[in-house]
């Protein structure tokens, strides 16, 4: 009981680290995009992420010695391949949308992935502890009073981002089911390898990537790929190996926080009592979630 209790605040832990590194992320892959476009920014993000994860894979196998059952290859292979399938829709229409949509409003609709998850959760049949409930409708209030900012008009992109932001929902699904049943290291180096290869195809098809383009903005392609995709994402997925993904989307949402945060040490930036509001929102519903309700039924109605 003591080990399983140590094992959640850790697997807590990691996705907390995870939310951090990708809400103060935000400059370099702004600065990414000024040298490369959206698909060529995908693809190189996550196939350095894939190759950046082969040393602690080797690792990992070196000092284990432990040999993958039958099952666990097969939820390795067939995991990682729908995570990667998922991620790279889900990459692909954010980014191109990315294009047309103000980043307030952009962040704001891709963080409904918040409200999607539990949506998604029900429809699987599990129930959520009032507690949780509540805290979801906090971090929404939390997310709307940080990142939407002036008048809300939604167009057709906005709509391909509210798509972006189901599949960004399915994607920690998928995750929090197989790194139960597989290699945490494994699972997240595949999903980025088949993530960049189905994007290679389209990058080479429309964006004709220049190698000068790409060297110049060597510094926040690297960054976004080793820091942002391999370190934050595999976070993730070994957060996901004792947290229900409900609650593990909250802590994940904590991301805008950060951000926020990011542009006041980064950028020099100002917080304006909304964005303040906001914060104490999103952190009041990262909290919550987090309190013992009734140990024997969350413990039912969480599972997964």
């Amino acid at each position: 009981m003591e080990s399983s209790k140590k094992l959640y605040i850790l697997c807590n832990i990691s996705l907390l680290m995870a939310a951090m590194i990708s809400g103060l992320s935000f400059v370099a892959q702004k600065a990414g995009m000024n040298y490369v476009g959206p698909f060529t920014f995908n693809v190189l993000r996550s196939l350095i992420g894939s190759l950046s994860l082969l040393p602690v894979i080797f690792l990992q196998d070196k000092i284990s010695k432990i040999q993958m059952t039958k099952d666990q290859s097969k939820a390795l292979w067939k995991g990682g391949f729908l995570a990667g399938l998922v991620l790279f829709i889900a990459f692909s229409i954010n980014q191109y949308c990315m294009i047309f949509a103000p980043a307030g409003k952009a962040g704001f609709i891709t963080s409904l992935y918040v409200l999607f998850v539990p949506v998604i959760a029900v429809f699987m049949k599990q129930k959520l502890l009032p507690n949780v409930q509540i805290s979801i409708v906090l971090a929404f209030i939390g997310l709307y009073l940080l990142c939407a900012k002036g008048a809300m008009e939604f167009e057709i992109h906005d709509i391909l981002l509210l798509v972006s932001a189901f599949f960004f929902a399915l994607h920690i699904i998928v995750v929090s089911y197989y790194s139960k049943r597989t290699s945490a290291f494994k699972l997240s180096g595949l999903q980025f390898l088949v993530a960049g290869t189905l994007a290679l195809p389209i990058m080479l098809f429309y964006e004709h990537p220049v190698l000068a383009a790409i060297a110049a903005g060597w510094k926040p392609i690297l960054f976004a790929g080793i820091v942002v995709t391999a370190v934050a994402y595999t976070l993730q997925i070994l957060g996901h190996k004792a947290t229900h993904p409900v609650l593990a989307t909250l802590i994940l949402s904590s991301e805008a926080v950060f951000a926020v945060f990011g542009g006041m040490i980064f950028l020099g930036e100002t917080l304006s009592l909304r964005e303040v509001s906001g914060c104490v929102f999103m952190i009041a519903a990262i909290i919550l979630s987090q309190l013992p309700f009734n140990s024997k039924r969350q413990s039912d109605d969480l599972s997964i």
